[in-house]
């Protein structure tokens, strides 16, 4: 008889363990324990379960096949007896065994183990506010809760649906509740949304979008209560700033680890969830950790982080397998990696944004890359926008964060697989990257953004980011703004103040000589490959180059007020 492994957790890490176990070593005798009824589904297409992407909810229980993925599956295919509805209530490690009950004949046992692993996940969260345990306030993280979900929004009126939540899952339920016909409102307590993902220059042409798709925002507003009417139903969310009509509510403030089970074994807790080492033990050597329920190492800022993600989990899953079968296996940590579509939208990051970066005492330089995803003379070429970090001195990478209408994922996972190498700036320039007009541009956005870097890293010209320069124009500092478009894209948008002077770039070399040389002269165009030239142009007539710059990401990138064709001043985007 081989080793007896029981596993407390059925949904991701779990699962994974078992299977790849048993594929390793068939002589274990592997045990899972679920206290819910449904095992090994996938929980990150909910939302697209929602929207009718998915259309069933037993398609997130099956494999790609069609068999579903329940207990008959895994012990007649996989080997592994699984327990539903069976909770873990105890660990006694000093004599290795878990005490376990039957959550329907209410029967208690105990189980030996040579090696445990603990898989339990995470809890939405669900502050003490007041009025939270109305009806018609809902969370989504397991398939029960989509049916509560979809079952009210199918019963409901369709009159006014507030999501508490500008994370992945509140965003990513907007469109459905738009399709609806709800009027949604989205209350967020930070001033933009995806706060723990982008910077707020970034979020803003996401801003833009949502409200363009009839989203009302309300960011910077915290969540005082939730009222009720007569049958003690939700009728409307107290922020600090309004009070919003609601027919539902989905509470969407993010996931807390489940570790109460290992806390009360005697575990070693992190900041962010069970400490584990790089082979996913805990402080106790014979007992694993994988999933939501771990707190990560952050392979960028060499910090413990948080990473409740499906794909983090089934590699834990695979790496905890491994090291019970006796091979080495190392979990090297997380860089932040996601992705999202949000109405139509594609935001995707990894590594750290610049905000998270300077937090930590990094000296970072930046680039705003707005622009086609693709050659501007495709059909299919759409807009994205840009933004790489990396560390000042050394060009080591920190992060990207790309998002728009165009394709981001590729651009994303390049800079990912970098960032696991310690890659650096020209890494990435030099990364040989695939190239057709259907898929990309000759120098694809990413590396552009490299060159950005390089050159202000060179000396070659100073970048200055739309916040610095905001700040500086609302002090009332003596800057010149130099715009180098066309009379044409004049027209079409332009930035409202007073101390712009504009001049083609084209006729730049010829009227040089009418800019002040006692001023700093901010550069810019469209997305700021003129105001780059302009300024190297400008060096060359003899002004000083110190006081030259070009506007990072120039007007694309602006995220505060503009001028528009209308004569109506707007946010970017709008």
């Amino acid at each position: 008889m081989g080793k007896k492994v029981v596993i407390i957790g059925g949904v991701a890490c779990g699962p994974k363990v078992a299977a790849r176990l048993k594929r390793l070593d068939p002589g274990c005798e592997v045990t899972v324990l679920e206290k819910g009824g449904e095992i090994s589904y996938g929980a990150c297409g909910l939302p697209f379960y929602l929207e009718g992407e998915v259309p069933d909810l037993e398609h997130l229980t099956t494999t790609p096949v069609g068999i579903p993925r329940d207990v008959n599956f895994f012990q007649a295919v996989k080997g592994v007896e699984i327990r539903v509805h069976t909770q873990a209530m105890a660990i006694d490690r000093a004599r290795k065994v878990v005490r376990v009950k039957d959550l329907v004949t209410g029967t208690d046992e105990t189980l030996p183990y040579d090696e445990l692993v603990i898989a339990t996940g995470s809890w939405p969260v669900r502050p003490p506010i007041p009025g939270v345990g109305l009806s018609g306030i809902y969370s989504l993280k397991t398939l029960k809760d989509a049916k509560q979900f979809k079952g009210a929004m199918d019963t409901s009126s369709a009159g006014k649906a507030v999501v508490v939540g500008a994370g992945l899952i509140g965003m990513e339920c907007l469109s459905t509740l738009v399709k609806e016909g709800f009027e949604v409102h989205l209350v967020e307590k930070l001033p933009h949304v995806l706060p723990a993902l982008l910077d707020e220059e970034m979020a803003s042409p996401l801003h833009a979008h949502l409200e363009a798709k009839g989203i009302r925002l309300h960011l910077g507003e915290g969540v005082l209560s939730f009222e009720g009417d007569h049958r003690d139903r939700v009728a409307r969310v107290v922020t600090d700033k309004a009070a919003i009509e609601a027919d539902l509510v989905l509470l969407a403030i993010g996931v807390r680890p489940n570790v109460e089970l290992a806390r009360e074994a005697g575990l070693e807790i992190g900041r962010f969830g069970i400490k584990v080492d790089p082979y996913l033990r805990t402080s106790d050597p014979h007992i694993y950790a994988g999933g939501d329920c771990v707190e990560n190492y952050d392979i960028v800022s060499g910090r413990p982080v948080y990473t409740p993600m499906g794909s983090v989990a089934n590699k834990h899953g695979r790496i905890i397998a491994n090291n019970i079968a006796g091979f080495k296996s190392t979990f090297k940590g997380v860089c932040g990696s996601c992705i999202c579509d949000i109405m139509g939208f594609n935001v995707a990051r990894t590594g750290l944004t610049e905000r998270e970066a300077r937090s930590l005492g990094m000296d970072v330089i930046t680039a705003l890359n707005p622009g086609p995803d693709r050659p501007h003379y495709m059909k299919r070429s759409r807009t994205i926008y840009l933004k790489l970090v990396a560390e000042a001195y050394s060009g080591r990478l920190l992060g990207v964060q790309v998002l728009g209408p165009g394709e981001v994922l590729s651009r994303v996972d390049t800079v990912a697989a970098l960032l696991h190498k310690g890659g650096t700036v020209e890494d990435l320039a030099q990364v040989d990257m695939a190239y057709a007009p259907p898929y990309t541009n000759a120098l694809d956005s990413l590396i552009v953004a490299a060159h950005i870097i390089e050159n202000k890293r060179d000396r070659l010209a100073a970048g200055c980011s739309p916040g610095e320069l905001k700040a500086r124009l609302d002090r009332g500092e003596p800057v010149v703004l130099l715009d180098v478009r066309t009379p044409k894209e004049l027209e079409e948008v332009r930035l409202p103040y007073d101390n712009v002077v504009y001049i083609p770039l084209g006729k730049l070399r010829d009227r040089a000589a009418e800019l002040p040389s006692d001023k700093e002269i901010v550069c810019l165009c469209k997305i700021s490959l003129r105001g780059y030239e302009a300024v190297k142009i400008l060096g060359g007539y003899g002004l000083d180059e110190s006081r030259l710059r070009f506007l990072d990401g120039g007007i694309a990138a602006w995220p505060y007020e503009r001028i528009t064709a209308s004569g109506a001043q707007e946010k970017e985007g709008s």
